[in-house]
């Protein structure tokens, strides 16, 4: 006779962090390349239509496990008291990001960019503008309203470099970033100009 627990039907939450924990696990075990939404339902223990119901697709869902696993960005835009410390802060997070999780994987999702959510490409945009109003707030810059190109301009050129390259990231590329082409792009904006 078994003994064992009868086996509860997970729902909600629960089996949402179920999934995601097995996507990690799956993106461990196998790489972006070859994570299949059937390899991550069976190691979760459920059917992927399941998956489907909640993640549209594998870079969606992959995108779930991590912030999941790691957290976002968003999550905490940190404050360094001025306007080039918070976008090098911002851009050193997303490199450190891409350490984390390697290049295989970035370079992964980002090949896969036209099959998300275009709402995947509005959180840094969100990043960007807190930076850029509370430097407007402590009168670094005349406003924060700004073209939406110019707010996320740092963070699409890291992006563009990190395309490129599997190498990892300097540091002089980001002052680089901020020092030669963001903030002389924002001077005629600044206050007292």
């Amino acid at each position: 006779m078994d003994e064992s627990p009868p086996r509860t039907r997970r729902r909600g939450a629960a089996l949402e962090a179920t999934i995601l924990e097995a996507a990690w696990d799956e993106l461990a075990a196998v790489g972006y390349s070859r994570l299949t939404m059937e390899g991550v339902a069976a190691r979760a223990r459920t059917g992927k239509q399941v998956l489907y119901r909640r993640w549209r697709n594998r870079p969606e869902l992959v995108i779930a496990a991590v912030r999941h696993h790691t957290g976002s960005i968003a999550d905490e835009v940190i404050d360094t008291g001025e306007l080039r410390g918070d976008v090098l802060t911002v851009l050193r997070r997303m490199v450190q990001r891409q350490r984390d999780l390697g290049p295989d994987l970035v370079h992964g999702l980002m090949a896969d960019a036209p099959d998300l959510d275009p709402r995947f490409f509005t959180i840094m945009h969100g990043v960007m503008t807190t930076v850029l109003q509370r430097a407007a707030e402590r009168g670094e810059l005349e406003t924060a309203d700004l073209p939406s190109r110019v707010v996320t301009l740092p963070v699409d050129l890291l992006r563009h470099e990190m395309l490129l390259t599997s190498n990892p990231i300097a540091e002089t590329t980001l002052t680089e970033i901020v020092d030669q082409v963001f903030l002389p792009l924002l001077a005629p904006r600044s206050a007292g100009s």
